[in-house]
């Protein structure tokens, strides 16, 4: 077999002592191997790829054991039917062949060069071939063959090389090997023979490697210990099983569910008539689940031939005398059908031949052993010279042990071992151990955990086969190895990132339970030296897994065993405790996924906008600022907004400080612009008005200017009386205020200085003290005020403000704040025939008869101008996100698709207040209205100052060279943002760019690597680890915004947050560190929603997408050099376009003779092309196919080309469609990017007759390509009906490669070459999905769920695909080669059924959706309703579902798997909201929360051949709630109906 390591010793034959005749041989009886030796070398040779060692020099065994192994090998009626015999000589080849010929009943021929073979033509080749089933050949006229496509090595079951120690540098049994054995997917059986006086000890290890072989020589036995491996200590590693038992697995799944619904079909049955027969189903139930999961362990860890011994061991088990017949045969025909389905994946003679298999290459691609249970075999078999010393094996459960117990039984070749097994729980293991004392037990099998004391002297090593579950059992493992310094294994598969945490945390945890005394252990290098009493616990690390393992841990004076039984893990016979088994699972340390990926979500901090930072608050004497004024135009004529100014210390940059933004209000547009005026200059007086007009209007409209209250037990204070210096942080620091119209650069200090005298008023005003204070000082205030007011009670067309009074006709549009509440209003009119004696219209409060009574009885107020009409008040908005077009449009048409609509009650609602109770401000509305703008203004002014802020970072001294901190933002902002921007479509071109520049410099940087090194080194570069290393090294992930914007969460300096949002993430600082403590893969943590700090979580793949996205953004504004600018800056190192590296590719292919034959060939090809080629050889290596046999072929050309034609139609995409989604130019550069289409390109333009090949199957694969074109169709494109050769596609891509080198790199020619060849590009209206995937967009947006089912023999791979809709289950079905191939047939037949019912994506999102009858009913013809399906509703088993989960969002989540599983539909919502100016309070169990708004839900659910059944839910304070609500209450309606039973 082909793996990583050698695998023995190695031998051969002496030149001189094959030139004895076999008759000679044959008669010295003294010479000639025994008839016993013989069997084994025959045995051996069929058993694994052998190099047989011949002690005797003068000698010739050689043919003896020749011709007797190709005796012995079984006739094949396979193509794979030829066994090849190679010697070095000719003299050697006749005689090998007229003694094979003479001794063996097959027909046999040899060839040399004297016969002419050289000359031969494939036909030749072929009649030989048909003729003969043993070639007798030298070396030379074997590789020959090979490489002119004669011969393969798939079609030789046994290779034979004599004197095979040659097999060294470049004779022809090297090269062989090198190019043909080891790059083969089924390689022949190997059988070498040497002596052991032509071989050198140093050689032996290379010949190993080399011909993938192992030395066998049983008379030389001492010999060979000299030079065969010795077992090492540490890991053994295996590799993934290359198997896919999908459909396999979902066959025994199938069988698993069947059989259990059986069982419980016979306990239902059964019930009530035994008290113990619930218990005796149980026990049956759970055998068969055991039983199921234990043949599925041996199918992943040992392979088809093991799961299949498991069913049989399984079956064997099944007692004669159980007395429950009907529940013993249920549970013995469940494991006949596992069996029987097993046995469909096995031919006859594999199962039989069982011994066979263990070093065959095809076993294991086949999946009948698995990589593990091989490298198992290589291990025992290296072990024989040690086998009187026991050796111990874990493994994880008993069947793993007596499977491998059978299956090694069968293996002939090690049949020297004594095998045995015991577990945990053996009332045997003393016994047991003392017959292993006595030496009668050589290879142990332990599985669980073995008595304390269990002790194996002379122990050889002990084997870890299985993963220890448990820190207990890993602990006991490694007590066996200390107790006699065993060599301890351990087996790890390749790559597997899960076993290596795993294996981390149980050496993590088990170091943490050692005593406090003994010493803290470290991961260093292990000692040198010998004979050290104490070996340091020490760490191996292995590059190939990333994985950390002990060697040996070090001594101690109490044992972990000791130590786990003091905690209460373990009991006294090392069992794990059930108190502690019951445990809690304690939480991951880490995520397990790669950086980069999408399933790894990190913790990330936000980087602050450096411009938006000042320390001018504590200057004394005023500071200058920056000012940039905001001017807000509305689409709405006469409707006016002030101006305001931002000031700020810094100078921002021109793209910055100068933009315009669009805003979206309800029912209007506003266009805001910002532009920059200058410095001004406040002095300290008026930067003190100017912070307290900023907190007194952000705190009144967005926060509150009072705090404390009665119901909290606090004192009412007006927040601006208080210490308000924490509210203004040096890092974030700006003013915003209001501009007069007429100046650039003025101020407003009118409106200013009125709230300033406001703020004063409010904080002198005893009337604030009344919401506070005693009753009698209420009174006496109330009293004394009134005493003052009624004075003016005369005076009938002034209205009475608490701190002024007003003309009635003048009070429109009145900037006012409410004294007991704080809030901000403006008044819009004086409600006619009204006052505080009027009746109190708030239906919640019904205590209150007038309003007079409601603000004494709830306020303590006693109005002094009771009979003063009432002002009808707008009150002001809570800050909403006006960057996005939240309109009605664009809501009716996404609701639908979350799953519901609703219906808004959204009346204008207006507040009536006394005016007595309001201080008039004298300030123009147009101020509050330009202030509710001011968050989404500075939200997306302070996302271009962090954009710009990385601009500087990034840097870039090109000529004429400029990127705007717009495109930056867009490279910066995910699609989580609800924006009209995201990095997606940017992303995809940096992508394409990132590829193209690193493979141009890779194939011009190392012109002696071929085209699988380049691609290894591409793939680390360009990976996503790495983009996520490099991006998190530059502190990228601090600027990337993932999260919606949360405008009630953004405030001002000065501003105290209504929505705190505190830290819980344990991190002090705003950066969080790179550590596993702050990965996860949990599916429930919230994206972008940061805390007070600015932490937030992030998918690591948008770290990886962000660098992608920059790249394309420095694209887009510098072209490449701006592309690589930015690459430089990241760290990707040696990328760049030096010209000196294409001088020196343009000076190699000049080296290059081309010298024409039979007129140019190359001058039609050229004339397709449509461009001349300088360097003719270039286009000569992009046409020569690797099975020519030269020194060069198109494979390097082809993996720049590659590149090239990705990123100039992608580019070509981005350019031409603009206004494409991420989503569509993904699918289109998918459809125009792949080797299919360019196959099709090949075969179109005639390409394909000049590709210089020489490999019959490919020859064959291009003829039935181009026979299965179809005949034109309307748009004059033909559309073959199979897959084509990949050889096609790689035949255009290499010579876009070749191009681009013959132009010097130039981009635009080849696209000017390559244009028309590619024509016509697939368009967006074009555009057509795969069928899988678009059925299944078309049932998501329907909110339909369907079945897959798949099943294949090895021939033909079946699909089905039921989809039930309303009163009908449709079914596609589809056959072809793969499984992929067939669901694609069996969706498209699916998608034509629903066609058929005008059901398709174009009419769903057409604009007439009345065509699409929701009912989708159709014909009675149609329907089918499989009786065999258990899930059906025609089905008398009544369904079950739950336990329901309580908690928000859980319902849905139940209901959503239930319909999934059943196949129902997915239900609609419809919620009505209700909103109040007083809170409604809503209680959910313990919890009690208050909420403005109030939403009812209806939910309405289709269930297939029933009514509709609707239902609504209690009213809830979020829609989401009212969806959970609405669910639980369907649930038990469902229930009362008997439709379904809710599991408690």
């Amino acid at each position: 077999m082909e793996g990583d390591e050698p695998r023995g010793g190695g031998g051969g034959s002496n030149s001189l002592s094959v030139k004895r005749k076999f008759s000679e041989i044959d008669e010295d009886s003294s010479s000639s191997p025994t008839i016993n030796g013989l069997k084994v070398y025959e045995v051996v040779a069929q058993t694994r790829n052998t190099i047989a060692l011949l002690e005797e020099t003068g000698t010739d065994k050689s043919g003896v054991i020749i011709k007797s192994l190709i005796k012995a090998m079984p006739s094949s009626d396979s193509p794979k039917r030829f066994i090849i015999c190679l010697a070095p000589t000719v003299n050697l080849v006749k005689q090998h062949c007229c003694e094979i010929r003479a001794h063996v009943n097959l027909k046999v021929e040899d060839y040399f060069g004297a016969k002419g073979v050289d000359k031969w033509t494939s036909h030749r080749w072929e009649q030989e071939l048909s003729d003969n089933e043993v070639l007798v050949m030298t070396p030379q006229i074997f590789l020959d063959a090979l490489r002119s496509g004669f011969l393969k090595l798939e079609m030789v079951r046994l290779l034979v090389i004599d004197e095979c120690h040659r097999t060294t540098g470049n004779h022809p049994y090297a090269m062989i090997m090198k190019e043909f054995y080891h790059k083969s997917t089924d390689k022949p059986r190997m059988f070498g023979l040497t002596t052991t006086d032509a071989i050198r000890k140093d050689q032996v290890s290379e010949l190993e490697k080399l011909m993938d072989s192992q030395i066998f020589n049983p008379k030389g036995q001492k010999r060979v210990d000299k030079v065969a491996r010795k077992v090492k200590e540490g890991p053994v590693f295996y590799d993934p099983p290359p198997f896919c038992s999908l459909e396999l697995k979902d066959k025994l799944r199938t069988s698993h569910l069947k059989f259990d619904a059986s069982l419980l079909r016979l306990q239902e049955m059964e019930k009530g008539n035994c008290q113990d027969m619930e218990k005796k189903f149980t026990t049956y139930q759970k055998r068969l689940s055991d039983d199921y999961h234990d043949i599925l362990h041996c199918l992943d860890s040992l392979g088809l031939i093991c799961a299949h011994l498991a069913a049989e061991i399984c079956l064997e088990k099944i007692s004669e005398a159980e007395t429950y017949e009907e529940c013993s045969m249920v549970y013995k025909h469940f494991l006949s059908d596992v069996l029987s389905t097993l046995g469909l994946f096995l031919q006859q003679e594999e199962k039989n031949s069982v011994d066979l298999q263990q070093d065959n290459p095809s076993a294991v691609i086949s999946g009948r052993v698995s990589p593990k249970l091989q490298e198992l075999l290589r291990l025992l078999d290296s072990l024989r010279g040690e086998t009187q010393k026991p050796c111990l094996i874990l493994v994880e459960r008993s069947i793993t042990a007596e499977v491998i117990e059978r299956y090694v039984k069968k293996q002939t070749s090690l049949g020297y071992l004594n095998i045995l097994y015991l577990n945990g729980n053996n009332a045997s293991t003393h016994a047991l151990a003392q017959k292993i004392h006595v030496g009668k037990v050589n290879l142990l099998f332990i599985t669980g955990v073995v008595e304390e004391g269990f002790h194996i002297p002379d122990c050889s090593c002990t084997v870890c086969f299985d993963l220890p579950k448990t820190v207990c059992s890993y602990s006991q493992s490694q007590e066996l190895v200390k107790q006699s310094n065993y060599k301890s294994i351990m087996f790890l598969e390749r790559g597997n990132s899960s076993q290596r945490d795993h294996l981390y945390n149980l050496m993590r945890r088990e170091v943490q339970m050692r005593d406090q005394e003994t010493p803290n252990l470290r991961l260093c290098p292990p000692p040198e030296g010998k004979g050290q009493e104490v070996k340091a616990n020490v760490a191996t690390v292995i590059p190939d897994s990333k994985t950390t393992v002990l060697d040996e841990p070090a001594r101690k004076e109490q044992s972990p065993n000791k130590r786990l039984r003091q905690l209460e893990v373990l009991d006294k016979n090392l069992l794990p405790c059930i108190a502690k088994a019951k445990a809690a699972p304690s939480k991951s340390k880490s995520s397990s996924s790669a950086a980069g990926s999408k399933k790894r979500k990190e913790l990330h901090g936000t980087t602050r906008a450096n411009a938006l930072s000042g320390t001018w608050g504590e200057n004394l004497d005023g500071a200058v600022f920056q000012a940039y004024r905001m001017d807000f135009q509305s689409n709405i004529s006469g409707d006016a907004y002030s101006s305001f100014s931002l000031l700020i210390e810094s100078t921002l940059a021109g793209d910055v400080g100068n933009v315009e933004m669009d805003l979206y209000l309800v029912r209007k547009h506003i266009k805001a612009s910002v532009t920059p005026c200058g410095q001004i200059r406040l002095s300290q007086e008026e930067m003190v008005k100017a912070k307290c007009f900023q907190q007194f209007f952000f705190n009144g409209m967005f926060g509150k200017l009072f705090v404390g209250s009665k119901s909290q037990g606090t004192k009412r204070e007006f927040l601006l009386q208080t210490d308000t210096s924490s509210l203004w942080d040096p890092s974030f620091m700006f003013l915003l205020l209001p501009v007069e119209t007429s100046d650039l650069v003025s101020v407003d200090w009118s409106a200013i200085n009125s709230c300033a005298s406001v703020v004063d008023f409010l904080k002198e005003n005893s009337l604030l003290e009344l919401q506070v204070g005693d009753d009698e000082n209420q009174r006496n205030t109330t009293s004394s005020g009134q005493e003052v007011l009624q004075e003016k009670e005369t005076e009938t067309d002034l209205i009475h403000f608490a701190n002024a009074s007003s003309d009635r006709n003048s009070i429109e549009e009145t900037v006012v704040i409410a004294i007991h509440t704080g809030r901000i209003y403006s008044i819009v009119e004086a409600v006619k025939d009204s006052s505080a004696m009027s009746p109190f219209e708030d239906e919640t409060s019904l205590e209150y008869a007038t309003y007079a009574e409601y603000f004494n009885k709830k306020y303590g107020i006693v109005l002094a101008h009771p009979n003063q009409p009432l002002l009808k008040l707008k009150q002001s908005h809570h800050a909403h996100n006006l960057l996005v077009n939240f309109t009605d449009e664009v809501i009716e048409k996404k609701e639908p698709k979350a799953g519901g609509n609703v219906r808004k009650a959204k009346p204008n609602i207006h507040a009536h207040l006394p005016p007595e109770l309001l201080v008039r401000i004298d300030v123009p509305r147009s101020v509050t209205k330009s202030i509710y703008l001011l968050p989404s203004v500075m939200h997306r002014l302070e996302s271009l100052m962090l954009a710009s802020q990385l601009r500087e970072e990034i840097g870039c001294s090109i000529d004429n060279f400029s990127i705007s901190s717009t495109s930056v933002l867009e490279a910066l902002t995910t699609l989580t943002c609800p924006e009209a921007f995201s990095m997606e479509r940017l992303e995809l071109l940096g992508d394409s760019v990132l590829k193209y520049a690193v493979s141009c410099s890779l194939y011009l940087k190392y012109p002696n690597k071929d085209e699988g090194q380049l691609s290894r080194q591409r793939q680390t570069v360009i990976s996503n680890s790495n983009l996520h290393r490099l991006a998190t090294d530059r502190k990228l992930q601090g600027y990337i915004r993932n999260g919606a914007f949360e405008p009630r969460r953004w405030t001002a300096p000065g501003q105290s947050s209504l929505f705190p949002v505190p830290c819980k993430c344990g991190v002090d600082t705003r950066e969080v560190p790179l550590e596993p403590r702050f990965f996860t893969e949990n599916m429930t943590i919230k994206i972008g929603k940061s805390c007070d700090m600015g932490h937030r979580w992030t998918v690591s793949k948008s770290v990886s997408d962000c660098a992608e996205a920059l790249i394309g953004a420095y694209y887009v504004s510098g072209g490449l050099d701006g592309a690589l600018h930015m690459l430089k800056w990241l760290g990707v190192v040696d990328v760049g376009f030096d010209g000196e590296l294409v001088n020196e590719a343009i000076s190699r292919v000049s080296l290059r003779c081309y010298v024409p034959k039979d007129g140019d060939e190359l001058t039609e090809l050229e004339r397709k092309i449509g461009r001349e080629f300088s360097w003719k050889f270039l286009l000569k290596e992009a046409i020569t196919h690797s099975s020519v046999h030269e020194s060069y072929s198109y494979e390097r050309l082809e993996f720049l080309g590659d590149s090239v034609l990705d990123f100039l139609i992608t580019r070509h995409l981005f350019n031409t469609y603009e206004k494409t989604g991420p989503g569509e130019m993904t699918d289109l550069r998918s459809a125009c990017v792949n080797n299919e289409n360019f196959a099709q390109v090949a075969v179109k333009h005639s390409l394909h007759t000049h590709l210089q090949r020489s490999a019959t199957v490919l020859e064959t694969q291009i003829k039935e390509y181009l026979m299965s074109f179809s005949k034109p169709d309307g748009t004059g494109r033909t559309i073959p009906s199979i897959q084509g050769p990949k050889a096609l596609g790689d035949l255009v891509e290499s010579i876009a490669g070749a191009l681009l080198i013959d132009t010097r790199l130039d981009l635009e020619e080849v696209l000017r070459v390559f244009e028309p060849l590619l024509s016509p590009l697939v368009t967006p209206d074009k555009l057509q999905l795969p069928p899988y995937r678009e059925l299944s967009e078309l049932c998501d947006s329907l909110g339909y769920f369907f079945r897959v089912k798949c099943a294949n023999d090895g021939v033909k791979a079946q699909a089905t695909i039921q989809l039930q809709l309303d009163d009908v289950l449709l079914t596609g079905d589809g056959s072809e080669q793969t499984n992929k191939l067939a669901l694609g047939k069996a969706a498209s037949h699916l998608l034509k059924l629903l066609e058929k019912r005008n059901i398709s994506r174009r009419t769903l999102n057409g604009d007439d959706q009345s065509s699409m009858d929701m009912k989708l009913a159709c014909d009675v013809s149609d329907r089918e309703t499989p009786s065999s399906d258990p899930v059906e509703m025609q089905s008398t088993v009544v369904p079950v579902i739950g336990p329901i989960n309580m908690k928000k969002g859980g319902p849905r989540g139940t209901l959503h798997e239930f319909c999934k599983k059943h196949l129902w539909p997915m239900p609609t919502f419809d919620t009505l909201e209700e909103k109040s100016r007083t809170p409604f309070e809503f209680t959910d169990g313990d919890e009690k929360r208050t909420s403005f708004s109030s939403f009812v839900s209806t939910i309405t659910l289709r269930i297939p051949n029933r009514e509709a059944v609707m239902h609504s839910g209690e009213a809830r304070p979020d829609k989401k709630s009212s969806f959970d609500s609405a669910v639980v209450e369907l649930l038990y309606e469902l229930e009362r109906r008997m439709i379904l039973t809710i599991k408690i």
